[in-house]
C-alpha cells in the first residue's frame, strides 16, 4: 500500500536490498532474506536488524525507489528504506508480497514513467512523484471510508475544498472526486478532479501556479479512453473548441464509468427529456450519488441483457450456481432479482440464461445446507419445473426479499387457472403451462367468423382470433413436399429441445437454442416463440382485457396520428394477400391506433406499420399488440419517437463496428454516414422493408432471441459479403444499388410458402442472373464472424455515441437558428454564435440551480428550432447585464425588466433567442432613430407598468412645473433662443402625421420622466458625461415646453397662440430638470394626464444636441463584452443566487 511520504535517516545499510527491476526513474528492490532459497541465516540477521532499527520494515520486504538521473539520492516510493549510500530517502508505500509490489510497479510504468520525461528539472520530478503518491494515498483512504459509511469525513473535506475553489451555489452537488493529472500540451498538471451533477471540474496548484477548469457536462461532445505519446491510457474530454486529457488515475475503469454515467444522465436530463422522464429515479439531480450512478449502470445492463421493461428496478445481484439438468451439473453464474423477475446469467457468455417472471413462480424455498449443496434455494414454477440455486452467500436476505416481491406481484396480478388445457394446446404442447389457462394462447378473445363479418355493426370491434397466415394460406408452386418436410424436421427438433430445456418463458436459453433460431423458426411456432423470447407473454397474461379497452377507446377518434396511420395502412406489405383486403387492414388499423392511444409520446412512427404487419401474420391480434409494445418500449428503446434518437445512436455504433471489423471498407468509404443512411431502414424495420419477406422473418427470429445484437452482426455480414463491390463503387448511389441488389436476392429455401415480391425488385432487371444467397447461410456467417459482441459492449458503445448524437442535434438546432437570424441583423456571424452559446448557457444555469422555479423550463426538442431554448425574466436580466451596451448602474435591472416585457409578445414570461438578438442588434448597430424608438417603447405600456419597480419615485404626482425659460444660459455666457426652433418644429411635425408605420401612443409626463431618468443613467461614467448631462437638461426643458404647448393647445384650439404666450417666467438659474414633489403638488392637478409628447417630438429635440447625436451614433464593439461575458457569466450567476431571496421579491410582479 502507498504510504504518506516521510523522511527517514538510516546509515550503513548498503547491502540490505537486492535490485529486482529497474528503469530510467524507478528501481524495484527485495529485502535480503526474503524469497531466497537457503537464506535462513541471512533472513534472520536482516530481521533482527530490522527489529532494532525500524520495526515497520519487517512487514515490507519489497520496495520501489525513485531514481532521478544525475542525482545521488534515491527516494523509495513503495515501501522503501535506503538506497546505495544515501542517508535520505522517502518511505512511500509497503509491499508485503511480490504480487502487491508488482501492482505498484505496473501502475508507475503505465502512468508515470513516460510522464517524467517532460520535466527538465530533477527536483520537479521528485516533487511531482511525491505529490502524486500523496494524492493516491488520499484517494485510497477516501475509498476505504466510503465503503464503511455513507458520507466519510474525507468526502466532507473534499466537498469543502470543492465549494471554496469553485464557488458554485449549494445546489451544485459533488458526486465524487479523484486525484489525477491534467495535460496542458506536453506538460502534466497534478491535481484533483471533481465530478458534480452538472460539471466536471479540475483544480491544480503546482509549482506556484493555480489552474482551474470548469466543463459543463452538456458541453462535452466526446468522452473516450485514448492514449498519447506519453501514456497508454487516458480519458479525453472533447468540447467545442478544446480537448483535455486526464490520466494517472488509481482506478481508471471506475473513473471512466462514473464520468460516462454522469455525462449520459445530465445530457439526457437536459437535452433529451422527451424520453428521459421514463427513468424517474435520476430526475432529481440533488439526489444523485456515486452509488446511484453505479446502480444505474448495473440496472441498465440488467434490463438490456434480459430485455426487460424500463420500469424494472434491480434489487439484488449475487454469485451462485444453477443446476442445469441438460448438462447434469451446476453452472456458475449470477442471479438477478428485480421487481417482477428472477434472472440467471452464466459466467460463460451464452452458456445458459434463464428468465423467471415472478408471475410464473409458485414458491421459493430454502433447502438444508450441506457440503455438496451449500446455501441452496429452490424456485418452483407453474409448469411443473423447479430451479435449484446454490452457493448463495447472503441467502437469508435474498429469499426474504424474493418472497416479499412474490407476494406483491401475486396480489397485483392474481392468476386464475384450470386444469384442462384446450385441444390446440395439447396438439402443440410446446406452450402448455398451468400458469395461464384462462389467458392461454388459444383462448384469447376468441370470436366467431360471423362476428368478424358483422364487425361494422358491433359497437366494440373484436380482435381477429388467429394469425393472418392461418387465414390466408399460400400454396407454393416450387417443391411443396420438400419444403413441408423441412418444416416438419424443424418442428421435430424444436419439440425435442422443449422436452429437455423447457417449453415456457422459463426455459433454459443456451447456445443450442440460438442455433435452432438461426436455422429459422417453423411457421407454426414462430409467433408463439416470439412471445416467449420477448416475454410479451407475461404482459399479455398480466393485462386481460387491456387491449380490447384500448381499441374501444381509440377507434373513431380523428387526429393527426390517425391520419398518418390511415395514409400508411395500404403501404404495409401490399404484396401479401393478407393486406390486400379489409380483414388484414382493419386488424392493422386497430393495433396501430391502440398503441398510439397507449403511448402518445411515441404515437405512430413510420416503419411501425411494416413491423406490425409482420407481427399480425404470425400472431393473434392481441399478441401482436403486446409484441409491438415489447419492441417499441424495450427492445428498440428511443427508436420510435419524435427524433428517433435510439436509431441514430445505433447507426453511430454501427459505424464504429464497421471501422473495427471491416477496416478496409471503412478506409475506402471515408464518410461512413452514407452507409449509415442506407442502413437506417435495416434497423428501423429489421430488414423487413429491404429483404424478401420469407427471408426477413428469419432475421426477426434472431432479433427476438438476441435483440439488437442480431441486427448489428447481420448488417456487418451484409457489408462484408459486398465489401469488394462497395470498395469499387464510385458514389453513394452505386453503393446503394450494390446493397439493394444483394438484399433482394436473399432467399429462404426452407420457407413453406411461395416467395413474396420485394420492394426493390426493380433493381433486379439484370441481363445476367444475380447469384442467390440463402438467409440461413448469411445468419450463420454473421454469428460466426461477428457474434462476439456482448450486450455490455453494445451498451457501452450506445452510451458513448448517445453523447455524440445529442450534441449533433444541438449543433443542428444552433445552425438552423443562426441561419434564420443572420439575414435579419448586422451582428457578425461569429459573434452571433457566441451570443447563442451565452443564451443557451443562461438557460442551462437556470436548469442547474433553479429547477424548483416553474419558469425554469427544460429544453423542449419537440418545439421549432427557434423556440427550443427560451429564457425567463431573471435569466434575461442576468444576460442583459453581461452583453448590453446600455448599462445604467442600479437602473440596469429596471431597464432589463422593461425590455423583457416589451419582447414578451405572447406574455408567457419567456422569450426566445431571435427576439433577444433583434433587440441587442438595435442597441449595437441601429440608427439613432431606431435606438430612440426602442427607448421610447420601453417607457410606455406594456413595457412600463403601474407596478414598475421604480414606481416608488414621486412620478405619480404632478411634479413638474413646465414654466421653463426657452432662453437658456451657456457656460460661456452665450444664450440660445429655442422659441423660433420650437415653432418650426411643431409645424414640421404636423406634416408627418400621415405615415405607413403604425403611430406609437404619446408619452405622459410620468412616462417621460422615466425616459429622462434612463438617459441620465446611461450617461453615467461616459467620457463626455458633463456635456451629455448639459445637453439632456436642455432637451428635457425643451420637451417639457412642447408638452405644455400641446396641453394648452388642446384646451384653446390654437397651438400658435399658446406658443406666442410663452414667457420666461422662471429665474435663469433655475435649470434643474426635476423638481421635488413637495414643492408644487397642486401644479395642474386636473390636466396632468393631458400632458404628452410624441416620439417625433423627442427625436427632433435630441437631434438639436450634437453630443447626444454622437453618443447614440458612436460605434460600439461587442467583442469585448462577449469576452467579459464568457469569463464572468458563472460568477455573476453565483452572485445573483446568493441574493436570490431579495431578487425574488423584486421580480414577484412579473
Amino acid at each position: 500500500m502507498w504510504l504518506k511520504p516521510e523522511e527517514v535517516l538510516l546509515k550503513n545499510a548498503l547491502k540490505l536490498w537486492v535490485t529486482q527491476k529497474s528503469s530510467c526513474y524507478f528501481v524495484l528492490q527485495r529485502r535480503r532474506g526474503h524469497g531466497e532459497g537457503g537464506g535462513r541465516l541471512t533472513g534472520r540477521l536482516v530481521g533482527a536488524l530490522d527489529a532494532v532499527l525500524d520495526s515497520s520494515a519487517r512487514v515490507a520486504p519489497f520496495r520501489i525507489l525513485l531514481q532521478v538521473p544525475g542525482s545521488q539520492v534515491y527516494s523509495p516510493i513503495a515501501c522503501g528504506e535506503l538506497l546505495n549510500g544515501s542517508d535520505i530517502y522517502w518511505a512511500i508505500a509497503t509491499g508485503a508480497t511480490l504480487e502487491e509490489i508488482n501492482r505498484h510497479w505496473d501502475w508507475l510504468e503505465q502512468n508515470l514513467l513516460h510522464t517524467l520525461s517532460v520535466f527538465d528539472n530533477k527536483d520537479d520530478i521528485a516533487s511531482f512523484v511525491k505529490g502524486k503518491v500523496k494524492a493516491l494515498i488520499a484517494e485510497e483512504t477516501s475509498s476505504r471510508l466510503a465503503e464503511q459509511e455513507e458520507e466519510p469525513e474525507k468526502f466532507r473535506e473534499a466537498l469543502v475544498k470543492f465549494e471554496a475553489r469553485f464557488n458554485f451555489p449549494e445546489a451544485e452537488k459533488l458526486v465524487t472526486y479523484y486525484s489525477c493529472c491534467c495535460w496542458k500540451g506536453r506538460v502534466p498538471r497534478q491535481g484533483w478532479l471533481y465530478l458534480s451533477i452538472n460539471h466536471l471540474c479540475f483544480y491544480s496548484f503546482f509549482l506556484g501556479k493555480e489552474l482551474k477548469l470548469v466543463i459543463p457536462w452538456v458541453d462535452i461532445q466526446k468522452l473516450e479512453r485514448t492514449s498519447n505519446v506519453f501514456l497508454t491510457d487516458t480519458i479525453r474530454i472533447t468540447t467545442q473548441n478544446k480537448e483535455r486529457d486526464f490520466s494517472t488515475f488509481l482506478n481508471l475503469d471506475e473513473v471512466f464509468k462514473i464520468m460516462e454515467q454522469l455525462a449520459d444522465v445530465t445530457l439526457r436530463r437536459l437535452l433529451d427529456n422527451e424520453v428521459f422522464d421514463l427513468d424517474p429515479n435520476l430526475q432529481e439531480p440533488s439526489q444523485i450519488t456515486k452509488r446511484d450512478l453505479e446502480a444505474r449502470a448495473q440496472n441498465e445492463f440488467f434490463r438490456a441483457f434480459f430485455r426487460l421493461p424500463r420500469e424494472e428496478k434491480l434489487h439484488a445481484v449475487a454469485d451462485c450456481s444453477l443446476w442445469t439438468p441438460f448438462s447434469r451439473c451446476h453452472t456458475a453464474g449470477r442471479i438477478f432479482s428485480s421487481d417482477s423477475y428472477i434472472c440467471f446469467a452464466s459466467r460463460e457468455d451464452g452458456c445458459c440464461n434463464v428468465v423467471l417472471p415472478l408471475r410464473e413462480v409458485v414458491s421459493i424455498e430454502k433447502m438444508e445446507d450441506t457440503s455438496l449443496l451449500p446455501n441452496p434455494i429452490i424456485v418452483s414454477i407453474r409448469s411443473k419445473m423447479a430451479f435449484q440455486f446454490i452457493e448463495l452467500k447472503d441467502r437469508e436476505n435474498l429469499v426474504e426479499g424474493l418472497l416479499l416481491r412474490l407476494k406483491q406481484v401475486h396480489a397485483n396480478h392474481p392468476v386464475h387457472y384450470d386444469s384442462s388445457p384446450s385441444d390446440d394446446d395439447m396438439a402443440s404442447p410446446v406452450f402448455y403451462s398451468t400458469s395461464i389457462c384462462t389467458d392461454k394462447f388459444e383462448d384469447l378473445e376468441m370470436v366467431s367468423s360471423q362476428s368478424s363479418e358483422e364487425r361494422e355493426k358491433e359497437k366494440r370491434p373484436l380482435p381477429h382470433p388467429e394469425p393472418l397466415t392461418a387465414v390466408f394460406q399460400q400454396s407454393g408452386s416450387q417443391s411443396p413436399d420438400s419444403r413441408l418436410s423441412r418444416e416438419q424436421i424443424k418442428i421435430s427438433l424444436w419439440n425435442d429441445h422443449f422436452v429437455e430445456y423447457g417449453r415456457t418463458v422459463c426455459m433454459f436459453r443456451t447456445e443450442k437454442i440460438r442455433k435452432l433460431v438461426a436455422m429459422g423458426i417453423p411457421e407454426s411456432l414462430r409467433g408463439r416463440l416470439w412471445l416467449l423470447f420477448s416475454d410479451a407473454v407475461t404482459d399479455l397474461a398480466s393485462h386481460p382485457g387491456y387491449y380490447g379497452n384500448l381499441v374501444e377507446q381509440s377507434l373513431g377518434r380523428c387526429c393527426l396520428v390517425t391520419e398518418e396511420i390511415e395514409r400508411d395502412l395500404h403501404r404495409s406489405l401490399p404484396e401479401h394477400p393478407a393486406f390486400q383486403n379489409e380483414t388484414g387492414i382493419a386488424a392493422l388499423r386497430r393495433v396501430l391506433t391502440a398503441y398510439a392511444h397507449r403511448n402518445p409520446k411515441i404515437g405512430y412512427c413510420q416503419s411501425m406499420n411494416i413491423l406490425t404487419s409482420v407481427l399480425l401474420l404470425y400472431a393473434k391480434e392481441e399478441e401482436a399488440f403486446w409484441l409491438l409494445v415489447a419492441v417499441c418500449e424495450r427492445m428498440l428503446p428511443d427508436y420510435f419517437n419524435h427524433r428517433v434518437i435510439g436509431a441514430q445512436v445505433d447507426q453511430s455504433v454501427f459505424e464504429e463496428l464497421i471501422k473495427e471489423h471491416l477496416p478496409e471498407l471503412a478506409e475506402h468509404m471515408s464518410d461512413l454516414s452514407a452507409l449509415a443512411s442506407i442502413s437506417l431502414s435495416w434497423f428501423l424495420t429489421l430488414f423487413l422493408s429491404i429483404m424478401p419477406l420469407e427471408s426477413a422473418v428469419n432475421v426477426v427470429d434472431c432479433f427476438f432471441y438476441d435483440g439488437i445484437k442480431a441486427i448489428f452482426q447481420l448488417g456487418l455480414a451484409v457489408l462484408e459479403a459486398n465489401a469488394e463491390e462497395l470498395c469499387g463503387s464510385k458514389d453513394d448511389g452505386q453503393a446503394l444499388m450494390v446493397l439493394s441488389r444483394f438484399l433482394d436476392h436473399i432467399k429462404n429455401e426452407d420457407s413453406p410458402g411461395p416467395p413474396i415480391g420485394s420492394h426493390h425488385a426493380f433493381f433486379s432487371d439484370d441481363q445476367e442472373p444475380y447469384p442467390v444467397t440463402d438467409i440461413a447461410d448469411l445468419i450463420r456467417d454473421s454469428y460466426e464472424k461477428f457474434g462476439n459482441q456482448s450486450v455490455e459492449q453494445i451498451e457501452h458503445l450506445r452510451c458513448k455515441h448517445r453523447i455524440r448524437v445529442l450534441q449533433g442535434h444541438e449543433d443542428t438546432t444552433k445552425q438552423n437558428v443562426l441561419r434564420v437570424v443572420i439575414p435579419e441583423v448586422s451582428i457578425l456571424p461569429e459573434d452571433l454564435e457566441e451570443l447563442y452559446d451565452l443564451f443557451k448557457r443562461a438557460h442551462m444555469m437556470s436548469c442547474y440551480w433553479e429547477n424548483h422555479r416553474p419558469m425554469a423550463l427544460r429544453h423542449d426538442p419537440s418545439r421549432p428550432y427557434a423556440e427550443q431554448y427560451r429564457i425567463d425574466a431573471r435569466q434575461f436580466a442576468h444576460l442583459f447585464q453581461l452583453v448590453s451596451p446600455w448599462t445604467c448602474g442600479v437602473h440596469t435591472d429596471i431597464l432589463a425588466e422593461r425590455i423583457f416585457r416589451l419582447l414578451d409578445d405572447n406574455m408567457d414570461q419567456l422569450i426566445e433567442f431571435k427576439a433577444f438578438i433583434s433587440c441587442l442588434d438595435i442597441m449595437y448597430n441601429g440608427e439613432m432613430n431606431e435606438k430612440i424608438k426602442l427607448l421610447y417603447r420601453l417607457h410606455i405600456p406594456p413595457a412600463l407598468t403601474e407596478n414598475d419597480r421604480d414606481s416608488q419615485s414621486p412620478l405619480k404626482n404632478p411634479l413638474l412645473s413646465t414654466s421653463r425659460p426657452l432662453v437658456l444660459g451657456k457656460p460661456n455666457g452665450d444664450t440660445i433662443d429655442y422659441q423660433k426652433q420650437l415653432k418650426q418644429m411643431i409645424k414640421d411635425l404636423a406634416k408627418e402625421k400621415d405615415k405607413t408605420e403604425k403611430e406609437l401612443p404619446k408619452m405622459s409626463q410620468r412616462e417621460f420622466i422615466q425616459f429622462c431618468k434612463t438617459l441620465y443613467s446611461m450617461f453615467h461614467e461616459d467620457p463626455e458625461e458633463n456635456d451629455l448631462y448639459q445637453a439632456i437638461a436642455t432637451v428635457t426643458t425643451l420637451l417639457l415646453q412642447i408638452g405644455e404647448v400641446g396641453q394648452r393647445g388642446s384646451s384653446s384650439g390654437s397651438c400658435s397662440q399658446e406658443c406666442e404666450e410663452l414667457q420666461a417666467s422662471a429665474p435663469p438659474e433655475q435649470d434643474s430638470v426635476f423638481a421635488e414633489a413637495g414643492k408644487s403638488p397642486q401644479a395642474f392637478p386636473e390636466t396632468e394626464g393631458d400632458w404628452t409628447v410624441s416620439l417625433e417630438h423627442i427625436l427632433a429635440s435630441l437631434l438639436t444636441e450634437q453630443s447626444l447625436v454622437n453618443f447614440f451614433e458612436k460605434p460600439l464593439n461587442i467583442k469585448s463584452k462577449l469576452e467579459n461575458a464568457k469569463l464572468n457569466q458563472y460568477s455573476l450567476k453565483v452572485l445573483e443566487m446568493s441574493h436570490q431571496p431579495l431578487t425574488e421579491l423584486k421580480l414577484s410582479d412579473l
